[in-house]
Formats: structure tokens, C-alpha cells, sequence
């Protein structure tokens, strides 16, 4: 079983994912997952993560090597979840295509690095990175406190740089945030229950609020990479909602196009009218939200390049945005949908873990690339 997965951020040149287990009985592990595209074929190492279920897994953006996860610990009748992290071993660090000779008998172990000291703040939800930094900030969120760490000593230390707290009524308790690439990355978003909130890394303080974000819980959060400002989020209430955070009071578009909680949401790194979402309902979508990517006309063309009778035509075009649509629906899960990620190798190539554990990687079709490169 399983429901955490991650791309390799710093890879950029191999297609690779890694899996965290989420197994009771047995030992837990990381998969790490390399797509040979030429051949249509994946390979698999897999590390041993000895301390307790991934619920979590993110990888740093400078560093090859090391990743963060969230897993739980039982000590004393009491499960806490944790974060740590890790380093995997030098040779498995970048992306190869040559399959281990008998992967069966040499299981390798994660180093540690070092732990993110929670005791003090509770059940860790996830770890962020800095997206655009050197691998040395990352934050953290724990039931209803956000940590800012440094990573020091090449990662061996994390130092609490600050934090800041969820103030309110009743059991706060973060589900998931996103660390925005913009605004030299001095601001994240949150979720906790139907609330979606900015802070400032800066001054830890809250920039924006979106009371009833959804209608139930929210699961998940995304920023579109081209576009600043614009924020995506998804929950129980089936719906994926997009929201431009200078204006919150309404969602900019709202995706309904599932029949459970959706898990997860992804803006694609390249092409940010591509989404993807996964859910409960076994069902991966591939969505095409051109109208509020950074390029509703498609690419613009230079009026001195076309031919009168093209003129008329391209002009025709200009004026007409295309059309938000759903691409394609995959259905080869049988089960719950809980992670979906875009490669951070290929643009084209997306992965989708569900419960069982079963990992499918697909391509986005190849006649809806062509419309948006040609």
C-alpha cells in the first residue's frame, strides 16, 4: 500500500519518481522509479525506510540525493507523525537506465540526516522546499504550526528559524500547503479543514484567507508556475477550484468533473493550462485550462509572417480564446487515487499512485502536444 509520491525535482535530464510505502507489518521502503521512454521501460531500486508508514515524501531541488519524508512512529500507545531527512546512497543519487543485476538481494538503507524535532508541535503533515533555493530552507507544517528550517552542515542539522501558529476555535490542523515559486519565494499557502490561507516566510504572518474555500475538507494545493497569483486547490467536496489570491471572495473556475474527494492537484511545470487531478474515484483527469493560463490565446503569431488570406484566418482565431476542456480520463486504477505528479524530466510525462500500490505513468496525448508546441 501506498500514497506517497514525488518526482525527483533536481533530476531534469531522467524521467524518475519515488514511491513511499505505507505498510503495518513491514518494513516501509522508497521505490525509486526510473522510465526508460525510449524502451517503455521502468526500472526499480528500492531503499529501506526502517522508522514507520510514508504518509509524505518531497525531494529537494538542489540535491539530487536527499529528499524529506513524514512517517509515522509509534512510542508508548501513542503514533506521531514524523519528518526526517534522508540521503540515499551516492550511486543511486541521479537517474540511470541500467537495471540493477538481482535487485532482490541488495537492498540498500536511507541515510539520516537529521530529524525535524516536532515534539513540541505535533503530527507533521508535509515538508516543502524552497522551490527555487539552494535546499537549505524548508518548511514544515505540524498540526496547527508552520516551521521554517534551515538545513546546516550539509543537512545534517535543522535549525527552527521561526514558526508561526494557527490561532482559532476547536482542533486546527494543517492538511497540506505549496511553498509559490514567485514573489521570490516568500510565500506559501496552506490548507487546514475548508480554509485556504498565504502566509509571508518573511514575517510569518497571514497575507490572505479563503474562509470556505471548499465545501468539506481541502486536500491539496498547487501554484501555477508562469502565472503569479494564481493558486489551485481541491477537497472532499469533488471540486477543483482556481483562485487568483489578490481577489478571494470567488474562485476564478471551478472543475466538477469528479465523483469523490479529490486527492490531489498539479499544475504542469511547462504548460500551465495542463492540470491534473486524482481522486477517490479510482479516476485520474487531464484537464486543459487554457483560459486561465498564462497563454488563453495559444501562441501569438507575428502578423508579418502570414500571408493575407492566413491574416484573416489567424485573426478570426485571435479573437476566439480556446476552450476550458477535459482531455482525457484514466481509469487504470482500481482504487483510491491518493498522488499524481508531473515528471520534472519530461513535461509530457505524469505518474499517478493509488492505495494498492499500483504506479501507472502516462503521456499527455501526443495530438493535444503538437496543438500546444506547433
Amino acid at each position: 500500500q501506498a500514497r506517497a509520491l514525488t518526482p525527483q525535482t533536481a533530476e531534469t535530464d531522467a524521467i524518475r519518481f519515488l514511491v513511499g510505502t505505507q505498510s503495518l507489518r513491514y518494513d516501509n521502503q522508497i521505490h525509486i522509479i526510473d522510465f526508460d521512454d525510449e524502451n517503455n521501460i521502468i526500472n526499480k531500486n528500492v531503499l529501506l525506510h526502517q522508522v514507520g508508514e510514508i504518509w509524505h515524501i518531497s525531494t529537494s531541488p538542489a540535491d539530487k540525493g536527499v529528499l524529506a519524508t513524514c512517517y509515522n512512529k509509534t512510542s508508548d500507545t501513542k503514533v506521531m507523525t514524523c519528518a526526517a531527512v534522508w540521503r540515499m546512497p551516492k550511486e543511486l543519487e541521479s537517474g540511470s537506465h541500467e537495471s540493477p543485476d538481482d535487485s532482490s538481494s541488495n537492498t540498500q538503507t536511507l541515510e539520516l540526516l537529521c530529524h525535524l524535532d516536532n515534539t513540541a508541535h505535533g503530527n507533521m503533515a508535509c515538508v516543502m522546499w524552497e522551490p527555487m533555493g539552494d535546499g537549505k530552507k524548508i518548511i514544515s507544517l505540524a498540526d496547527n504550526n508552520i516551521l521554517l528550517w534551515d538545513l546546516q552542515e550539509s543537512s545534517a542539522k535543522a535549525v527552527l528559524s521561526s514558526s508561526a501558529a494557527l490561532e482559532g476555535k476547536g482542533q486546527l490542523k494543517f492538511t497540506s500547503g505549496r511553498w509559490s515559486p514567485h514573489h521570490n519565494c516568500t510565500q506559501i499557502a496552506t490548507a487546514n479543514d475548508t480554509a485556504v490561507r498565504g502566509w509571508d516566510t518573511r514575517s510569518m504572518r497571514q497575507i490572505y484567507c479563503i474562509e470556505n474555500a471548499h465545501g468539506q475538507l481541502v486536500r491539496d494545493l498547487d501554484f501555477n508556475p508562469n502565472k503569479q497569483y494564481y493558486l489551485a486547490s481541491c477537497g472532499d467536496d469533488c471540486k477543483v477550484k482556481f483562485w487568483d489570491t489578490r481577489n478571494v471572495t470567488e474562485p476564478v473556475k471551478t472543475l466538477e468533473e469528479h465523483s469523490h474527494w479529490v486527492w490531489n492537484v498539479r499544475y504542469n511545470h511547462s504548460h500551465d493550462q495542463l492540470i491534473l487531478t486524482g481522486s477517490s474515484d479510482s479516476r485520474v483527469i487531464l484537464s486543459n485550462m487554457v483560459s486561465i493560463s498564462s497563454e488563453p490565446f495559444g501562441h501569438m503569431v507575428d502578423d508579418d509572417e502570414l500571408s493575407d488570406q492566413e491574416d484573416q484566418h489567424q485573426e478570426e482565431k485571435i479573437k476566439e480564446p480556446l476552450q476550458d476542456s477535459v482531455i482525457a480520463t484514466y481509469e487504470e486504477h482500481e482504487d483510491s487515487v491518493y498522488a499524481v505528479e508531473w515528471s520534472s524530466a519530461d513535461p509530457w510525462l505524469f505518474a499517478s499512485l493509488s492505495y494498492d500500490g499500483r504506479l501507472v505513468i502516462n503521456r499527455v496525448p501526443r495530438a493535444l502536444k503538437y496543438h500546444i508546441l506547433l
